[in-house]
């Protein structure tokens, strides 16, 4: 992990009123984590954190994941977290940065599907999800002459693999709201 890579998250906060790490966590040496936060903050949205490199690579989803591949939703990548972020739940206090209610919302593994790093770099990561709620394969795509550079708008899609489902008849978000953070390993068999 580059020495800088939390200096834009720890700017942000300050750890002597806010419960979130300041840093820490280490890094897989098997299967790379993923989690998805419920955060609510000035909006309700879900935050997409994506062990690489180190850190956790997050972008924050105002609408949340959808299993239907025609939802491009949109996903605004925010400073990298540390890996010690995978297991915070707990209320940020008013008038810290992202004040509000956090829960792991979903949790597992992800497996980059070619390589991660180029992926990134390039504005285009495909992957597939291992967690209780998210299955299957997923793109992220960074779109071109959006948003700043230091808040560069991604999509996230749903890729067809049999998995996907239509969002008139099915919706994660709705379907199963609650936290997952007393939950094992899913890949270890534990309940979904």
């Amino acid at each position: 992990m580059p020495a800088n890579a939390l200096e834009r998250y720890q700017s942000k906060r300050n750890f002597l009123a806010t419960p979130e790490p300041r840093d820490g966590g280490l890094p897989s040496t098997g299967a790379l984590r993923f989690v998805v936060h419920k955060h609510w903050a000035s909006h309700l949205h879900y935050d997409l954190r994506l062990e690489l490199d180190g850190t956790m690579k997050s972008w924050a989803v105002p609408k949340g994941p959808s299993y239907d591949s025609a939802d491009k939703r949109m996903a605004v990548q925010v400073e990298d977290h540390p890996i010690a972020y995978n297991t915070f739940e707990g209320t940020i206090p008013p008038g810290q940065y992202g004040a509000g209610k956090v829960i792991v919302w979903d949790k597992g593994t992800w497996e980059p599907l070619g390589n991660a790093e180029a992926g990134y770099r390039q504005g285009k990561l495909k992957f597939a999800l291992h967690g209780h709620k998210l299955q299957g394969r997923w793109t992220l795509v960074r779109m071109q002459g959006r948003g700043s550079e230091r808040a560069p708008t991604w999509l996230w899609i749903k890729e067809h693999d049999g998995l996907e489902r239509a969002a008139a008849q099915y919706s994660v978000v709705d379907a199963r709201p609650d936290s997952v953070a007393a939950l094992g390993d899913p890949s270890a068999g534990a309940p979904a």
